[in-house]
């Protein structure tokens, strides 16, 4: 069992190291397939061994090897990051979908990891450059529309739910583009970025109703909570920005686990 969560493990570094590229990439307006990885500072192409997932940042002591600038501590903590989200899934979550019929005792997990790599590829873009790629958002509501609908057609999921949970997406997406009207209209700028208003229609699919209410109860409360701990701290002022989108990723993880 240790050598299979280690290789489960080291995996979860591999696609990790690929969800690095997917944030950089895609924040920046281009393909995550589109060549080989460069350093972002001296544009240098990186050779292979100068991109082994966590012990490359180790061996280099967190420098590029051609213009010993620093590498981002991001890049390895987002690979250990999802190293360990994979050993969650193993250990937690592919145990607890064995409880329903085959072949979904395979496809809903399989389902979730997915989920959970694209959540936190938005997590991160939006954390880190204040952007939600469209098709970080189409890609997303698809898996979620596609899953929901086959659970339904499976008879695992009834009509009526999948009904409700369009109808909380939508009303969701609703919400917030009445809040940036609002915002928009007394401050002047926007309350919610066009990324958070299309991330909403997933969540609803995602989460289904009710437990949509405590998953945005709790992203409200915990960006309201962050952002007077940043204006103490001298971090933000009253009236910037703070993105979204992670509090709305970390409030659909709460009402989901």
């Amino acid at each position: 069992m240790f050598l299979v969560i280690i290789f489960i493990f080291v995996m979860g570094l591999v696609w990790g190291s690929f969800l690095n590229v997917v944030i950089f990439r895609m924040s920046h307006g281009s393909s995550p397939l589109s060549g080989r990885s460069i350093c972002p500072k001296c544009k240098h192409q990186l050779a292979w061994f100068y991109n082994i997932p966590l012990l490359s940042f180790l061996w280099l002591r967190g420098r590029c090897a051609y213009c010993h600038k620093k590498i981002s501590i991001r890049y390895p903590l987002i690979e250990a990051l999802t190293g360990v989200m994979f050993v969650w899934w193993f250990l937690v979550g592919f145990n607890f979908f064995k409880l329903v019929g085959s072949p979904w005792s395979f496809i809903q997990p399989v389902f979730w990891l997915a989920v959970g790599m694209v959540m936190l590829s938005i997590f991160m873009t939006d954390l880190l450059y204040m952007v939600i790629p469209f098709s970080l958002n189409l890609l997303l509501f698809s898996l979620a529309l596609f899953y929901r609908v086959g659970l339904t057609g499976f008879g695992i999921m009834q009509t009526g739910d999948l009904v409700r949970a369009l109808l909380a997406g939508a009303g969701l997406c609703l919400v917030f583009v009445i809040l940036q009207m609002i915002t928009k209209a007394i401050k002047k700028v926007d309350g919610f970025g066009l990324g958070d208003i299309y991330l909403a229609p997933s969540l609803g699919l995602l989460l289904g109703w009710p437990k949509i209410l405590p998953g945005v109860f709790f992203s409200f409360v915990l960006g309201a909570i962050v952002g007077v701990v940043l204006i103490l701290f001298g971090k933000k002022k009253m009236g910037q920005y703070l993105p979204f989108g992670p509090f709305l990723i970390a409030g659909t993880v709460f009402a989901l686990v």
